[in-house]
């Protein structure tokens, strides 16, 4: 479907044109007219088919110009680098509308923040821990918010934002609409939905953990971490096509590890970006990435959640993931807007068990691959890969101590005293060595 069947205004339509945009994916076709209707929406795609244009679009076009710049539409993001690329899609988006965007995120200064929402704005992306501190002090009216929309559901949950999100929606007006858009809807996403939605309409762009048709799926097994390394820098050697390469972490420190590893054989071509890193470095590295000055890119999940990179020919998992979902989200970094990508896994023995995982939750067999000639075998270890060795210890047991009377110090008489009551009967027999009775009263 083109945007220009759409019930799209002039300004939208003109944004659209000066980006190059005719086309319209599946999830946005399907998700405008119920949005427009004013029905909540839980919508399924996999990343990298249109999804913030999806909820954007028909969002943009029920929005009024108000004089009072409070917030009519709020939109959760798991990352800081997802506020930033909403906020640049909403910009471009409104080029020819008097719209005010905004947003709101961790590891900055909150005092900034509150000073620029206090001015108002009427789109607000935000994270939502930062959000709900910002909300808590009372620096943003949260009664005129007429759309809520949470993007990447199960990520913000992975993250811990249970409780945030939670209080956020309790602060929010009842009478609002609600969208929700994901890759996959995990069984803490259905109940969230059960509990804040009303009656959503569900639409699929495909079916979750269904692997995208426009990826190239493929596997190596390989016995250590060494030997994956040899083997990532044998490919990014051999193979010409892989002009923009993104390649995932497991952790933050395997992060780093890999890049030492190999940034010498690439040096000034590979970048590393994780939740460790400054807000800056990040934002540089990203974009050092984008325009082609580093060939590679290595990151964390919850980092490239953020990334929205066109063009990324390879995505490389240097390890398994141990949820079958953020496989789906990796691999849909390459494949995006009709175009073909490539994702390769490197499997050890011990990530067979998420190996299968994946498998099962998109019902699809990854094809394993003979591992290339002139690949170097290594047998050094690292010490997470060294076998475990647990020596079995026979406890002696020790005699029980006799204790003689030399041991112990006898008390004194005054430490004998126990917190015993002792009547005055036997207090005068003892002051007297007989007992004395008082009186009769006269």
């Amino acid at each position: 479907m083109r945007f220009d069947e759409l019930n799209l205004n002039t300004p939208l339509l003109n944004a659209l044109q000066d980006m190059g945009l005719t086309q319209t994916t599946p999830i946005q076709s399907k998700a405008f007219s119920v949005i427009m209707s004013g029905r909540d929406v839980c919508g399924i795609a996999q990343t990298g088919t249109g999804k913030t244009f999806a909820y954007l679009l028909p969002s943009l076009r029920q929005m009024k110009f108000s004089k009072k710049r409070e917030v009519q539409m709020l939109i959760l993001v798991p990352t800081r680098e997802l506020v930033i690329q909403v906020m640049e899609a909403v910009k471009k988006l409104t080029t020819y509308m008097t719209l005010q965007v905004d947003g709101v995120y961790g590891g900055t200064n909150i005092n900034t923040q509150k000073q620029r929402v206090e001015t108002g704005s009427d789109i607000l992306v935000a994270t939502p821990g930062r959000l709900l501190d910002i909300a808590l002090d009372g620096s943003i009216n949260m009664k005129a918010v007429k759309r809520l929309v949470i993007d990447e559901m199960d990520e913000m949950l992975n993250l811990g934002f249970r409780t945030q999100i939670k209080n956020i929606l309790d602060l929010l007006p009842e009478r609002r609409q609600n969208l929700l858009f994901s890759a996959t809807i995990t069984d803490d996403v259905e109940k969230l939905i059960q509990d804040y939605f009303k009656n959503p309409e569900k639409i699929e762009a495909a079916p979750t953990g269904t692997p995208l048709e426009n990826i190239n799926q493929s596997a190596y097994e390989v016995p250590n971490f060494y030997t994956k390394v040899n083997l990532l820098e044998l490919l990014l050697n051999s193979d010409a096509s892989m002009n923009k390469v993104l390649i995932f972490a497991g952790t933050k420190q395997l992060a780093d590890q890999l890049f030492e590893q190999i940034e010498p054989a690439f040096p000034g071509a590979v970048g590393v970006i994780h939740s460790n890193k400054a807000q800056n470095f990040r934002f540089n590295a990203v974009n050092s990435f984008k325009d082609g000055t580093y060939r590679f890119l290595i990151a964390t999940d919850i980092v490239a959640r953020g990334i929205d990179v066109a063009e990324v020919s390879h995505v490389i998992n240097f390890d398994t993931p141990a949820m079958p979902e953020t496989y789906i989200h990796r691999i849909g970094r390459t494949g995006r807007a009709d175009q073909k990508g490539i994702s390769i896994t490197f499997i050890t023995p011990r990530e067979i068990k998420q190996q299968a995982a994946i498998e099962e939750l998109m019902q699809y067999k990854i094809p394993i691959v003979p591992l290339p000639e002139g690949l170097v075998i290594s047998d050094v270890l690292t010490e997470e890969e060294k076998p475990k060795i647990f020596m079995k210890t026979d406890r002696v047991k020790l005699p029980k101590k006799v204790y003689s009377e030399i041991d112990f110090h006898k008390k004194s008489a005054k430490k004998l005293k126990v917190n015993a009551k002792v009547s005055r009967k036997d207090q005068m027999k003892k002051k007297y060595g007989k007992p004395i009775k008082r009186k009769p009263k006269k």
